[in-house]
């Protein structure tokens, strides 16, 4: 449970002196038991309430360090939440424990069996034999979800009584090991007495032999399950065994994080650095030397992870632990089995796709000191014990910044205060780096390190733009593929080369509507249209989830000539295998790709050439290195470009260089077709010729001239409401009443291109203000302040506020 703010209990004496901060202790809250951190001990507090006691010491050392609590407070401070509401999404669930409600058997219900109910009696029975019940149990006895007026008859006839306990949610992972006993175990000589024993036995002696087989290696207590798979028996033969005293059997408890399947092989995976390699890493480390924060901006290809493994092993020689974040975990894996590959069982990768029982192991064994953490922006919050690096790799990806629930950090930038806070070494990596970090460079805050050329032989991709104005005036075109894309993809394909064609649009068709009338399939919950899916054959939405059959006839006027407009990765999958029959082709997007699974196996036959031509939204822009990429295909620029959103060309500017960066990547220069209507577009010759520089230096011109970020400080407000009329209420309450103390710094509320989402309506304020720490601290608190207020207004009570500090 995340409270608003700190609450205090007192400590009974024989506790005191196992209370320490960080440790996790049993409290009552409104008549629950939950586990809670002490986040400060107080010998003498005034207080309006009478506190009550602690109930019990959970940990006798502390789960969450003084370093991790210092981050919690400032990110609460920053992003405008509660502490509560950071720790809520920094710690496992397993580690944040809450009671149990029990139904308890009083003795006897005898006198009462003529007067209850089927119900009553069917609990008081159950509760008599087992003598406690848990209250999911009571609802599976009488089948039933609303069972409190049946306990609560019980309860006033005092059959029963109510218990609340703590109940904990991590079990460790074990396992059945065995052990050869004495004296077959010291005298194998005495090995044959044992097989006598088991003669008659087939399954034993079988499990007899396999255990010997596999204990060859000096490891003499193995696996129950590894025995008995190399034997093909069952654990029935084992038991006989333990009863004949050939085997002892123990429980042992086993690792759900540590991968035994990868041994370091550092010779093998770390290729020689060369010139460009070396220099950076003298770079770096003057940086690091002036504890600066570095910036690494080497180009797609030119090796930043031999520099980011070099770093890394630094860190190993001195025994310091070593955070590296990427965006997406699951869209990174090649990344992730390069790195296991040098540097073996001390990688432990750490996301949202683990477990709950793999995060607490996760916790634990960084708080024990686990060398090197690769993990999404959740790594942050792990309990580092002797922190040295922390490399932020693709430093610019927006999936860096959460959106919601609260807070909404940027790991980025709260890793850059993690850093300061260890006095940990700090490297963000990118090949186009976001204007934040760039400016920080540039205004000598962060060192600055360039890698402009690629590794080894291979050199950037050629990129050539096609003008589709000029494309129309062939009656061939249909909107998809430009003659000298179709041209490049045969080519590709004669000489046995693979193709990515990037689309950042998933489904078939992103709207459908009559021509007859002008009827659109829009979403019951949200303002947009619904996308078609051929693949489903349904219409989807991609805000709510919500889904509808693609309808046969217009609803509204009965025309049965529906049009499709735009296309996405599906009609492109789709049209490249007519042009293409004989092509081997395939799709990844998050129709395709739901799963871990379902996404390595494609990137799997990808890298085995499988697949000729790889159809994609922005996944196939991260992560993949395969040599055999010969041609990219961006189909529709103008779609990114015209996205309504201050960092536009921005991302433009990185997804069509990232995605360019995966052609070419050897020897043989690989090459880049941009489809676009607007060739003279600023964004599309910089990245045509590579120019980053003169992106920074235009797009830094614009930011500063409209009062955006980074030269200006943004925090954005988001008001919810079912009903458009309250929103719209509460919205401008709290403008005119911010506005009347922080001037025109306040733009709004408006509505946004979305106007609904998920059934709830929107309004937006915006507040842009200078780089003053002072001003910034006077808006959040009267931001927060005036949330406050509003909450209290009858009409805007159920108007959801969140407050939104540098979006991205």
């Amino acid at each position: 449970m995340a409270l608003p703010k700190m609450y205090s209990y007192s400590v009974p004496e024989h506790m005191v002196g196992d209370i320490v901060v960080g440790v996790r202790v049993e409290v009552s809250l409104k008549n629950k038991l939950y586990s809670a951190i002490i986040a400060e001990v107080h010998s003498d507090l005034e207080l309006t309430y009478k506190p009550k006691p602690v109930i019990a010491v959970l940990d006798k050392t502390p789960l969450v360090t003084s370093t991790q609590l210092k981050l919690w407070r400032w990110m609460a401070d920053y992003y405008c939440c509660t502490v509560g509401e950071v720790m809520h999404i920094a710690m496992p669930s397993g580690l944040k424990l809450e009671s149990e409600t029990k139904v308890v058997f009083n003795g006897t219900f005898g006198e009462f069996v003529s007067v209850l109910s089927d119900d009553e009696y069917l609990v008081s029975e159950a509760v008599s034999i087992q003598n406690e019940l848990t209250i999911l149990q009571i609802q599976e006895i009488l089948n039933k979800k609303t069972i409190f007026p049946v306990l609560r008859s019980l309860l006033d006839k005092r059959i029963i009584s109510i218990k609340e306990e703590l109940i904990e949610k991590f079990r460790p992972k074990t396992a059945n090991f065995i052990t050869l006993n004495e004296p077959y175990l010291s005298d194998s000589g005495q090995l044959t007495d044992a097989f006598d024993l088991v003669a008659r036995s087939e399954k034993q002696t079988k499990a007899l032999l396999a255990y010997v087989q596999l204990s060859r290696n000096k490891n003499f207590t193995l696996p129950v399950a590894d025995v008995c798979s190399l034997a093909v028996t069952d654990s029935s033969a084992i038991q006989a065994m333990v009863k004949k005293n050939i085997f002892t059997i123990t429980k042992q408890v086993l690792s759900r994080i540590h991968d035994k399947n990868h041994e370091a092989n550092e010779i093998e995976a770390m290729l020689p650095l060369i010139s460009q390699q070396i220099l950076a890493l003298s770079e770096i480390q003057n940086y690091l030397d002036q504890e600066k924060p570095v910036l690494l901006h080497g180009i797609t290809g030119s090796g930043k992870t031999r520099v980011y493994a070099e770093l890394i092993k630094e860190m190993l020689h001195h025994g310091k632990q070593t955070l590296y974040l990427l965006p997406e975990i699951a869209l990174t894996n090649h990344m992730v089995e390069r790195l296991k590959i040098i540097f073996g069982g001390d990688v432990l990768v750490y996301h949202s796709r683990i477990n709950n029982q793999e995060r607490v192991e996760m916790w634990n064994a960084v708080l024990l000191g686990a060398k090197i953490i690769i993990a999404a922006r959740s790594g942050l919050f792990l309990p580092f014990s002797n922190l040295g690096l922390i490399i932020v790799d693709e430093e610019h990806d927006p999936s860096f910044k959460q959106s919601d629930p609260n807070p909404r950090y940027n790991a980025r930038d709260a890793a850059i205060f993690l850093a300061n806070l260890s006095s940990a070494h700090i490297v963000l990596g990118s090949a186009t780096p976001s204007l934040e970090s760039y400016s920080n460079a540039f205004a000598n805050k962060y060192g600055l390190v360039n890698m402009a050329d690629r590794y080894g032989n291979s050199v950037l991709p050629k990129i050539h733009v096609v003008d589709l104005r000029e494309e129309y005036r062939d009656q061939g075109f249909k909107g998809l593929f430009s003659r000298e894309l179709i041209t490049s993809i045969e080519n590709a394909l004669i000489n046995k080369e693979q193709v990515l064609l990037f689309q950042n649009r998933r489904g078939y068709s992103p709207a459908i509507y009559c021509q007859v009338c002008g009827w659109k399939a829009g979403c019951a919950n949200c303002d947009v249209h619904l996308t078609v899916h051929k693949y489903f054959n349904d219409l989807r939405c991609h805000y709510c989830g919500s889904r509808a059959k693609i309808p046969d006839q217009c609803p509204a006027c009965g025309n049965q000539d529906l049009i499709e407009t735009g296309f996405g990765t599906e009609k492109i999958e789709e049209e490249i295998k007519e042009l293409f029959p004989t092509a081997l082709i395939s799709r990844l997007d998050m129709d395709t790709a739901k799963t871990k699974l379902a996404f390595e196996s494609i990137i799997h036959e990808f890298e085995e050439r499988k697949i000729d031509i790889l159809v994609g939204t922005q996944m196939i822009t991260k992560g993949l290195d395969f040599e055999n990429i010969a041609l990219v295909g961006v189909l529709n620029a103008d779609s990114i470009l015209r996205y309504p959103d201050l960092r536009a060309n921005e991302r433009a500017f990185q997804l069509m260089t990232q995605v360019s960066g995966r052609a070419g990547r050897r020897a043989k220069q690989g090459k880049v077709i941009i489809q676009t209507y607007d060739p003279c577009h600023p964004v599309i010759i910089e990245t045509m010729h590579h120019l980053y520089d003169r992106f920074f230096e235009r797009e830094s011109a614009e930011r500063r001239q409209f009062i955006y970020p980074p030269y200006f400080r943004m925090i954005q407000i988001e008001f919810l409401h079912k009903n458009a009329a309250t929103v719209s209420h509460a919205a401008a309450l709290f403008a005119d009443s911010v506005k009347k103390q922080i001037g025109n710094r306040l733009l709004g509320p408006a509505t946004p291109g979305i106007s609904r989402l998920r059934g709830q309506y929107i309004q937006l304020i915006t507040i842009k203000m200078e780089k003053n720490a002072q001003i910034v601290a006077k808006v959040k608190k009267i931001l927060l302040s005036e949330r406050d207020k509003l909450r209290q207004v009858p009409d805007c009570k159920s108007v959801r506020v969140n407050i939104d500090v540098d979006p991205y």
